[in-house]
């Protein structure tokens, strides 16, 4: 039975580790990850491999060659391009025909028993068997679930936590009969989990999964290459360790010279020929390669230190990888994180902070304080974007450099030449990183319209519109006067999607950046009728008859915010009395707090008592969502108010659907259904609903939060088109917001939040989806289990926080209750 390791892969989020040698050679323990995973092999009786290659694909075969050093037969099969998981096994096919083979990755380290998995394999008949493993973090990985004899049912690739509803994860390590070649195209890029798998599983053939006990690690990022060196020193993981031990957990390579009064503290590995000075110290985890040398006073603790590498004296590495052939001077310091690619110098004194990347044959001076990558790559973070942009502290996270160097990715990103939109809100702070923002993207060749500061409805509807390529807002985090978010817009005027969003942050971590030569820099430019553009369009689209002959009178507050731009002229024109408030922008408070906004509500719910008005909104400070007040002075609490829109919207349509996030209550269901209206229920993510709302079957959607959109005019959330269509709809309808709200049934939900480590998160979601037993089952987001009477809790993994939010909608207030308790039982149990 013959084996393929797949070793094509380029390692990008390891760099700049593997900027010029390819993942699989990596060393663990001195050792090529490969290395370990061709002796695993051997010892399991798979003495012949077949190699798939790519990526610098001359080194792996110099250093492997033709295996019998391994006592093994390998063979090598090249991809001209990247073909894909399956069909780079596909390439390798003349190898491959006429009996079971064994698929498996060059470049994660493991040591399960295949043997036992081969066994189970026959045992089922199956065509596929897949190795699975629980893991704590299941984001990076395809995620599993197999019934009781181990039978797939259900699967899915890199999911959000959103999708997770298990922590049961693809290895990439598959025993598989040969006729499973015959369902994969010749020199297509074809995947097994993304193309082949859903295929067998559609037709019910045999596809198992066989749950390992061993250790398994994908080695995919810094960290993880980290924690596989201490794993082996540990023995966590069954691997061969060369040397001599000379101390329980001191590992020392042939021809090694250490000095008795060196200090090490295991467990720790000296490679061969290294030389450790009197006087050094070697902390646990710490891995020496070949012909290193430390010198006297050196430091290290959990480093990682390749071939040919020289540290010198009183140095202090901690937490670090240091890539082979680089001198570390005497007095350098290098922190927690840290990468330094092959052949650098880091001089005498210098010091490298936490994180920093330092790409092959740089030289960092004496005494330089390196606080940003050296090269191509810049500050890496897990997650770049979050459910409101980029945000974080003004001038302490986000600063105007790094609002230059987003600038410029976002610019390398796009075309030279194309247009894109700047915009920003009252405060000071987005003022000042929007000019920074400016002269990046200008500078990038992107030429430049700026609206100033706009509602982020206008600034959404410019970007859409004139041929623009997108755009980047600014504004001040909800609710966190001390913070900014930059919110980076497609042509469409919508958040950037998750992918591009992928791509933005590449460029960024790599600092790629796009700059113009002299005579391409570009223009700068304001729009002067941007707001009168906006205004014209949406009376023109929005449907306002009635509001004339109605006399309709209302409070609009607009919190201070670039509202107050938009809404004087826009009221002027919708034939309504409107009485404004806080129609000013206001600098010094440009985002509501809590206590503000609730006592701006109770004003306006006053206002709109006394004066005998129709109902009462607040706009948020950038006008995208706002609240509503009834007739009678009272608050309508967002879930409501988006009830009853939708009531007033499903009514005059009769028909097409509305897209809602499957967080809503059930209520909704029936208030459309009772108008002749479908709903689409959507993941609770921003982007998913605006990604719904541009079906042309939908004729609303809204987040329960005060955010509408209005697909007649806009595919993006607009609550000043919300507003208008609002006063229409009232006009028209001839009844009151009370009264509406009335007659829609009253919804029992109740939600909580329970605390939930990271690393319990997959195991938690697996276990509500073992409790669910034969109930119904919803995964759009989260895990949604659903009752046989119609009662349901859905339980959701926050994307966000280490937090596990839970929802449940019973018949009653009491069975919401017990619902709630239950599941959030469920996942107190499952955290252990």
């Amino acid at each position: 039975m013959k084996a393929v390791v797949m070793a094509g892969g380029e390692g990008t989020r390891l760099r700049p580790m593997t900027a010029n040698q390819p993942k699989p050679l990596l060393p663990v323990v001195n050792k090529p990850i490969m290395e370990h995973v061709l002796r695993l092999l051997r010892r399991h009786g798979f003495d012949e491999t077949v190699v798939t290659v790519q990526f610098l694909a001359t080194l792996i075969r110099n250093y492997f060659g033709d295996g019998e050093e391994l006592g093994m037969k390998l063979h090598y099969v090249a991809e001209e391009v990247p073909l894909g998981t399956a069909g780079s096994v596909k390439n390798a096919e003349e190898h491959l025909r006429g009996e079971p083979f064994i698929v498996i990755s060059g470049d994660a380290l493991t040591d399960i028993d295949l043997s036992d998995m081969l066994r189970f394999h026959r045992e089922n008949g199956a065509m596929v068997t897949i190795g699975l493993k629980r893991v704590a973090n299941p984001l990076e990985f395809g995620i599993i679930i197999v019934d009781d004899e181990g039978r797939v049912q259900r699967f899915l690739e890199k999911p959000t936590w959103g999708q997770v509803f298990s922590d049961t994860v693809n290895t990439g390590i598959y025993i598989m009969e040969p006729e499973v070649l015959e369902r994969v195209a010749d020199g297509e890029v074809v995947d097994w989990s993304g193309d082949v798998f859903p295929e067998l599983l559609k037709e019910g053939e045999p596809l198992y999964g066989y749950i390992a006990d061993g250790y398994w690690e994908d080695v995919g990022t810094h960290e993880s290459y980290l924690s596989a060196q201490a794993d082996v020193l540990k023995g966590l993981v069954d691997v061969e360790i060369d040397g001599f031990e000379v101390s329980p957990g001191v590992w020392v390579g042939e021809g090694s010279e250490v000095d008795p009064e060196a200090v090490l503290k295991g467990p720790l590995y000296i490679g061969d020929y290294a030389k450790v000075e009197a006087g050094a110290e070697l902390r646990e985890y710490t891995v020496l390669g070949s012909n290193a040398v430390v010198r006297s006073e050196a430091f290290l603790h959990r480093t990682v230190v390749h071939d040919n590498v020289y540290v010198g004296a009183s140095t202090n590495l901690r937490g670090c990888v240091v890539g082979k052939n680089t001198d570390v001077m005497s007095g350098a310091r290098i922190e927690e994180g840290a990468i330094i690619g092959e052949e650098c110098v880091i001089e005498s004194e210098a010091y490298l902070s936490n994180d920093i990347k330092v790409y092959p044959f740089k030289t960092i001076e004496a005494g330089a304080v390196v606080n940003t990558n050296v090269i191509w790559e810049s500050r890496g973070q897990r997650s770049l974007f979050g459910p409101r942009g980029v945000s974080g502290l003004i001038n302490v996270e986000i600063t105007p450099e790094l609002a230059v160097r987003l600038a410029s990715a976002y610019a390398t990103t796009l075309k030279k030449g194309s247009v894109v939109t700047t915009s920003r809100d009252a405060s000071r702070g987005a003022r000042t990183l929007k000019r920074a923002v400016v002269s990046a993207l200008t500078a990038g060749a992107i030429d430049v319209r700026d609206l100033e500061a706009v509602p982020m409805p206008v600034a959404r509807y410019n970007t859409s519109h004139s041929g623009v390529s997108g755009g980047i807002a600014i504004r001040t985090t909800p609710g966190d006067p001390q913070s900014v978010d930059l919110v980076f817009l497609d042509s469409s005027g919508a958040d950037l999607s998750p992918a591009a969003q992928r791509k933005l942050e590449r460029v960024y971590s790599r600092a790629e950046f796009r700059r113009a030569f002299p005579g391409e820099i570009a223009e700068l430019s304001f729009p002067s009728r941007s707001v009168e553009g906006y205004t014209q369009e949406l009376l023109r689209r929005i449907d306002t008859s009635g509001i004339d002959e109605a006399e309709m009178k209302v409070v609009v507050d607009c919190a201070g915010g670039t509202g107050a731009l938009v809404l004087p002229s826009l009221l002027g024109k919708v034939g309504a009395e409107v009485m404004t408030l806080n129609n000013r922008l206001d600098e010094a408070s440009p985002t509501d707090t809590l206590a503000k906004q609730m006592r701006d509500l109770q004003h306006l719910g006053e206002l709109v008592r006394s004066s005998k008005a129709d109902f009462g909104v607040r706009f948020d400070p950038v006008a995208e969502r706002l609240s509503i007040v009834d007739e009678n002075g009272e608050l309508v609490d967002n879930e409501r108010a988006l009830l009853v829109v939708l009531d007033l919207v499903a009514a005059e349509r009769g028909g097409g659907r509305v897209a809602l996030p499957v967080t809503t209550t059930r209520v909704a269901e029936r208030v459309a259904r009772f108008h002749g209206v479908e709903v689409q229920w959507t993941p609770t993510a921003t982007d998913e609903l605006t990604k719904a709302a541009k079906a042309d079957d939908i004729v609303f959607a809204g987040d329960g939060r005060g955010g509408y959109i209005l697909p007649e005019f806009s595919r993006t959330s607009d609550g000043i088109a919300a507003f208008v269509r609002l006063l229409g709809l009232v006009a028209r309808t001839r009844l009151s917001l009370g009264q509406i709200d009335r007659r829609i049934p009253q919804a029992h939900q109740l939600r909580r939040s329970v605390p939930t480590p990271w690393a319990v998160k997959g195991s938690v979601m697996r276990a509500v989806v073992e409790a669910a037993g034969d109930r119904e089952v919803d995964t759009t987001d989260g895990v949604r289990v659903v009752e046989p009477n119609g009662d349901w809790a859905l339980v959701l993994p926050d994307t966000a926080e280490a937090v596990t939010r839970i929802w449940a909608e019973g018949t009653d207030s009491d069975a919401a209750q017990r619902l709630l308790d239950a599941w959030g039982a469920v996942v107190e149990r499952a955290e252990g």
